[in-house]
């Protein structure tokens, strides 16, 4: 087992670059940090090439972390965890995964489509609540927040080692449901969309959500088969994306 407890050290200098998206990509590479998203992350199998913890983590979960390879494992002082976390207060535990791969999926069952959905907070939310309705997986169209970004992270607390998501261009991606035969439907607030309620009884889907002020561009608009909306009964101007994809996405899955 290794130990760091200086914030000087050369892979500590290297680590803290992980939360710049350029230097992810580079080096194919993320960061988790807390108990509860490492669990899950070592449970899915993920490729995980650091654990490192700090006398908290060891004192909480010690039996966990002797059952980790030890060559993972790397002890820290608690001032190098503090230099790494991104949290007002660390959590004891910080992980270093590898990006998995991408594999071929399987156009089948219901899809959620992101159009440049740029709060980490909001692509994190809906990642997680497809993952507990029941979809197939997630596609992440162009604009859209990095999956990778420590805040996405955490609100997908952990969904994104449940089911697929994968970063593709939409256009390209519609074209390949609409081969398949699968309906693909925008959401649109304008006065030929069809109320949300109307849709039951789609075994197969292809649901797309747009961006927080803009909604879905209107190029992708055009390539869908219908829009849909959410009627608003009171007098807010909109509902937040997350929580209308929340709605939609629990709709259609129970009214298959």
């Amino acid at each position: 087992m290794k130990e760091i407890l200086s914030t000087k050290n050369t892979m500590i200098k290297e680590l803290k670059k992980l939360h710049k998206k350029k230097h992810r990509e580079d080096n194919q590479e993320y960061m988790i940090e807390g108990f509860h998203l490492i669990e899950e992350a070592v449970k899915a199998n993920a490729q995980i090439k650091w654990i490192l913890f700090n006398q908290r983590g060891e004192s909480e979960w010690s039996a966990w972390l002797n059952n980790q390879s030890q060559e993972q494992l790397i002890r820290v002082s608690d001032e190098v965890l503090e230099s790494i976390s991104e949290l007002p207060t660390p959590q004891g535990m910080i992980a270093i995964i590898m990006m998995p791969t991408e594999e071929d999926i399987q156009l089948e069952g219901g899809w959620l489509l992101l159009d440049n959905v740029q709060d980490p907070g909001n692509v994190g939310t809906m990642i997680r609540t497809a993952d507990a309705a029941g979809l197939s997986g997630v596609i992440l169209g162009e604009g859209s927040s990095d999956i990778y970004n420590t805040k996405v992270l955490r609100a997908m607390q952990g969904s994104n080692y449940h089911l697929p998501v994968i970063r593709k261009p939409l256009v390209e991606m519609i074209n390949k449901f609409k081969a398949a035969k699968i309906p693909v439907y925008g959401t649109e607030l304008n006065p030929e969309a069809i109320a949300y309620q109307k849709l039951t009884g789609l075994d197969q889907y292809a649901l797309i959500m747009g961006n927080e002020g803009q909604g879905v561009s209107s190029e992708i608009l055009e390539l869908t088969d219908e829009t849909i909306y959410i009627p608003i009964r009171g007098a807010a101007e909109s509902l937040n994306v997350a929580i209308a994809a929340g709605i939609l996405m629990y709709h259609l899955e129970l009214n298959k």
